[in-house]
């Protein structure tokens, strides 16, 4: 049993790295790969360790990108995972990360003044708290019901931080075609994340999104995830074969953050994903 889709506290999780390898240990995990958000840090620490316990680690991400189908159509945010299977991803992919969050930082910024503008007492370094390494909206929408400017999260999105909202700000995020180049020329796998949270949202749309993610140079699709029942599973699994993609999956374990979400078994115990899947992946890249 592997499971190629899980956090640590240097992106969203809750478990530091050491942790995550101790817990993969324990319930008998083969193999585990960390796609923390933006970041590589939390596969770094968590190297020795693994190696240490012989766990075999695979060095992984999770990029935010923008989809644009169409020339002029409104971008989607679409997740895209990156799996560097031969070695950890090279120094000029780590750059280019290390920009991607500085560019959180400064829509963080700007939006702490936005906020400050409309009558909302909020400082970054309070979201910063809660945020660590990732801080976002969430956070951001979890401050201000700490202070009593609304009532729930949803309220804070709703009048401050969705898009259109009072306080809106902008985050600069790379293109799903920019993120499948950077992937590629780190020498990485890539794949889209949890599909059935696009298909949800796109559903005539879907297979049309694909066939251009395809032609766009897209890897693998991540077919086996916690959130997929057996029918969608088999569904992805069809579409894989039908455009040539490798599968990949994952339970996308953050600890306390998703506490029903257990590593490697997924919701429920409805994952088991086997070492094959893997081993395809690395034949593939071999090809």
């Amino acid at each position: 049993m592997i499971d190629l889709h899980a956090h640590t506290n240097e992106s969203d999780g809750s478990l530091a790295p050491e942790e995550l390898v101790d817990c993969a240990v324990r319930v008998g995990l083969e193999a585990l790969a960390i796609c923390d958000h933006d970041t590589l840090a939390g596969f770094d620490k968590a190297a020795p360790v693994a190696e240490a316990a012989r766990l075999e680690l695979v060095c992984g991400v999770e990029l935010s990108t923008k989809f644009e189908r169409r020339p002029g159509t409104r971008p989607k945010t679409v997740h895209l995972l990156g799996y560097f299977l031969n070695g950890p991803a090279p120094e000029t992919f780590r750059q280019w990360l290390a920009n991607i969050q500085q560019a959180r930082r400064d829509r963080n910024r700007r939006l702490v003044e936005r906020l400050n503008a409309v009558g909302l007492a909020v400082t970054l370094e309070e979201v910063e708290a809660l945020g660590r390494n990732l801080t976002g909206r969430p956070h951001f929408a979890q401050v201000l019901v700490q202070k009593g400017y609304v009532a729930s999260v949803q309220q804070a999105f709703d009048e401050y931080l969705d898009e259109g909202a009072k306080a809106y700000v902008h985050r600069e995020e790379p293109s799903f075609q920019e993120g499948l180049r950077r992937i590629r020329e780190a020498g990485g796998l890539s794949s889209l994340a949890h599909p059935l949270r696009l298909m949800r949202h796109r559903n005539g749309e879907f297979e049309d999104w694909l066939a251009k993610m395809v032609e766009m140079g897209l890897d693998a699709i991540e077919a086996y995830y916690s959130e997929h029942s057996p029918q969608d599973v088999a569904r992805f699994l069809d579409l894989a074969q039908r455009y040539g993609l490798a599968v990949t999956g994952g339970s996308d374990f953050h600890g306390a953050a998703k506490p029903n979400i257990e590593l490697g078994t997924g919701l429920g115990g409805n994952l088991s994903i086997p070492r094959s899947v893997l081993d395809a992946l690395r034949a593939r890249l071999r090809r």
